[in-house]
């Protein structure tokens, strides 16, 4: 199985934040439409005979097409692709943008589930990142979302952010579990250099949070979570039973997927492509039938650290006979004191061979897999 994710490069404003790909000029959407569309043709061998199981639609801000626009879109996917009975399909969306109208468009014309980015519920939260809703259209968004016809909704929230507090971080919280989404994604504030607040950091007008203080909201919202049902299945990813996002889930399980549109990264077990960042020269390209993309043969200690990376920080976890089978890497031969440290202090548990991160150790998990890296 398979996945394919398109990238849809625009937005209404920038968020202070934010480090994807996108531009906040319209100009080339039409162009961009019919590009993708041509790209999924040029593309169509790269799965090879993978089935697909799950298509997302991320930027950006997707939710700036119409639902024809994405339907053209769906349309070429289904006639260059085989896919399974009632894929998933995610549309990445800004509260915003979700009138009831607008939403039953989507649901006509197979979205099935919805991530929308609410960040915060405090308004100065919203007004520090830039963002272009307000806490009453997050409210709205989700309960138009549901009149609608969906039910699998993640949210996205952010914690970590300066001048925010333990208090309002557990309100957030709060708000979030009375809403009760079927999944919620909830990652730490971090300053990207060619951000806004990269350029503010530089100037001293902001500061990230201490460690400290992180450590201490991402505690707070792991026992939240789990005193109100929800399986931490991955470091920043919750959800009810059963209720696990398909398409993410997919990369951390090394499935192989497309991407597609400008900047949009892919990935096919041995190698990995990824598209031009500029809108203009990525619409050139592709309309004198050539592919924008660069790539990397990945090598063995590229594979074997991806592993360790993107397993570890799930449920599945790290299976040492995976990495001794098809990787003739030995773990626990390479770190087995390192690994009986983690698993004493109650950072690592181990089930067979297979090592799972406590959620003390999910708290460090960076930390972790960088120090069982193969350099």
């Amino acid at each position: 199985m398979a996945g394919i994710y398109i990238h849809i490069p625009f937005c209404k404003q920038a968020c202070y934040y934010c480090d994807f790909h996108f531009s906040t000029s319209g100009k080339l959407r039409e162009e961009m439409v019919a590009s993708i569309i041509s790209e999924l043709s040029l593309r169509r061998e790269y799965l090879e005979t993978e089935t697909v199981e799950t298509i997302y639609f991320g930027g950006g801000t997707p939710s700036l097409l119409s639902p024809e626009e994405l339907s053209q879109i769906i349309e070429a996917i289904y006639k260059n692709f085989t896919l399974i009975p009632q894929p998933e399909i995610t549309l990445e969306a800004n509260p915003d943008d979700l009138s009831f109208t607008y939403l039953k468009g989507l649901h006509q014309i197979g979205i099935n589930r919805l991530s929308i980015g609410i960040q915060s519920f405090f308004e100065k939260d919203l007004k520090l990142l830039h963002r272009a809703h307000d806490r009453e259209q997050a409210f709205n968004a989700v309960e138009n979302a549901r009149k609608a016809g969906f039910n699998n909704l993640n949210l996205d929230l952010i914690y970590a952010m300066p001048q925010s507090s333990n208090e309002e971080w557990e309100e957030n919280l709060a708000l979030m579990m009375k809403l009760r989404p079927a999944h919620l994604s909830a990652y730490a504030l971090t300053i990207e250099e060619k951000t806004v607040f990269g350029n503010w950091y530089r100037k001293g007008k902001i500061r990230p949070v201490d460690e400290d203080k992180a450590a201490d909201q991402l505690e707070i919202l792991i026992n939240t979570t789990a005193n109100h049902g929800y399986e931490h299945y991955e470091v920043s990813n919750f959800c009810l039973p059963g209720l696990e996002s398909k398409h993410n889930s997919s990369y951390w399980l090394q499935k192989k997927y497309l991407g597609i549109g400008p900047g949009a990264h892919s990935y096919n077990h041995q190698e990995r492509h990824f598209n031009i960042a500029n809108n203009a020269k990525y619409v050139k390209a592709i309309k004198e039938g050539q592919l924008p993309l660069d790539g990397e043969v990945l090598s063995r200690e590229d594979l074997i650290n991806e592993y360790i990376m993107t397993r570890l920080r799930t449920k599945w976890g790290c299976d040492l006979g995976h990495l001794q089978n098809h990787l003739n890497f030995d773990l626990s031969r390479e770190h087995g004191a390192y690994l009986q440290k983690l698993e004493k202090d109650h950072f690592l548990e181990k089930q067979g061979d297979v090592l799972f991160l406590t959620s003390k150790g999910k708290m460090i998990a960076d930390q972790i897999t960088e120090h069982l890296f193969l350099m």
